[in-house]
């Protein structure tokens, strides 16, 4: 089996879309890029999370070609490898259909940044994508344009893609994003959230990724 530690990875980290209540029955899917290689490793369409084991995992080139797997690759997949032609600081990529903040996607409206949380992940609101229809280059093309530096997305009608360095990166990123829109979504309920100066926000977003955590 190719690629063996990066599909057993992978594996484990589409376990946590469900956990984290990203994806419903077999919505969503995640793909991580080996950086050797540049194959990479990506869900079967169709396949229930529940039901999902390594071997399932298929791997393709860069073109879309099926080097290693015996199912169809997921429907997303032409996004995704768009996005890692396109972005070569990026090993992963993640997709879901997250209650809250595809809500927010459902409205045509990016996801505000109110809370120091999400100005530590994202350094400002999730923005948003236009329409664009699956199974085509398309969703990949409008990410990249309106994604900018950040990490996540949300595109109209249709649910989050987040991005990383690793596929646990990108996880995390959209993990974050569901708990900011949830949070944001029950704010707007109780009133007008209070804004974070910009400056504070961009203050906020260098602490997280220079200082916070383990260094060295």
């Amino acid at each position: 089996m190719m690629l063996e530690s990066l599909r057993r990875q992978v594996h484990a980290l589409h376990l946590e879309l469900p956990k984290y209540n990203l994806v419903v029955w077999t919505m969503g899917n995640l793909s991580a890029r080996d950086p050797e290689t540049g194959l990479v490793v990506i869900k079967p369409s169709g396949v229930r999370y529940e039901d999902l084991r390594p071997e399932h995992l298929v791997i393709v080139d860069l073109d879309g070609n099926v080097v290693e797997g015996d199912l169809a690759y997921s429907s997303d997949t032409l996004t995704h490898l768009y996005i890692y032609r396109h972005r070569p600081d990026v090993n992963g990529v993640c997709h879901t259909h997250s209650t809250f903040a595809t809500a927010f996607a459902a409205v045509g409206r990016p996801i505000p940044c109110f809370l120091t949380g999400m100005a530590d992940e994202f350094g400002g609101e999730i923005p948003l994508g236009g329409f664009e229809l699956i199974g085509s280059e398309a969703i990949g093309r409008e990410v990249l344009r309106v994604i900018g530096n950040g990490k996540a997305v949300i595109m109209q009608n249709h649910g989050v893609f987040t991005i990383g360095k690793t596929a646990e990166a990108a996880v995390k990123a959209a993990v974050m994003a569901e708990d900011a829109a949830r949070t944001s979504f029950y704010a707007l309920q109780l009133g007008t959230p209070i804004p974070i100066a910009p400056e504070d926000i961009a203050k906020l977003y260098d602490r997280y990724s220079n200082v916070y955590g383990q260094r060295g």
